[in-house]
Order: structure tokens, then C-alpha cells, then sequence
């Protein structure tokens, strides 16, 4: 699974946000990421796979393994309800 094309990610007053890439793209797509969302949205600019986000966040942050795991799995299930995955 990876991010859809036509979304960026910037910082905008002191927030991580990601937009629509296009203009024509419907602006309501814009989200706010806190600081665990916007490292697993780096990690899902490449195809990647549930197992090898929770490996990531293991890596970078001190949590345990089920609280990874949770994470990532609720993180990937609302960028999928919401289209941001292909």
C-alpha cells in the first residue's frame, strides 16, 4: 500500500497538513497530521505493508509493540476510508 498520487505534504503555521496537489482536487481532502501521523505518511510514500510500519515506529519511538501495532492499524484504516491509499 502507498499514498495516492495528487497529495503533498507541507508545513503550515507551525502544523503538518497534507493537501491536494491540484487545484482542482477538492479541498475538503486537506488533513492534519500530528507528529506520528506525518512519519508514517513519510514511510507510505512508498509501497510498504502494515508489518514494516509497525517495525518503523518501533525503531524511532520508544512504544511497545501492541501500541505500534494499534496505531498503525487505526492510522491505515482512516487513510483508507478517506482514499488516500491505492
Amino acid at each position: 500500500m502507498k499514498i495516492k498520487n495528487g497529495f503533498v505534504l507541507r508545513q503550515v503555521a507551525g502544523q503538518t497538513v497534507v493537501l491536494p496537489a491540484d487545484s482542482a482536487l477538492d479541498l475538503n481532502m486537506m488533513i492534519t497530521l500530528n507528529e506520528t501521523g506525518a512519519f508514517l505518511w513519510e514511510r507510505l510514500q512508498n509501497d510498504t505493508d502494515e508489518a514494516a510500519l509497525v517495525v518503523a515506529l518501533l525503531e524511532e519511538y520508544d512504544v511497545d509493540e501492541e501500541t505500534a501495532k494499534q496505531s498503525v492499524q487505526a492510522f491505515v484504516k482512516k487513510l483508507s476510508d478517506n482514499e488516500f491509499l491505492c
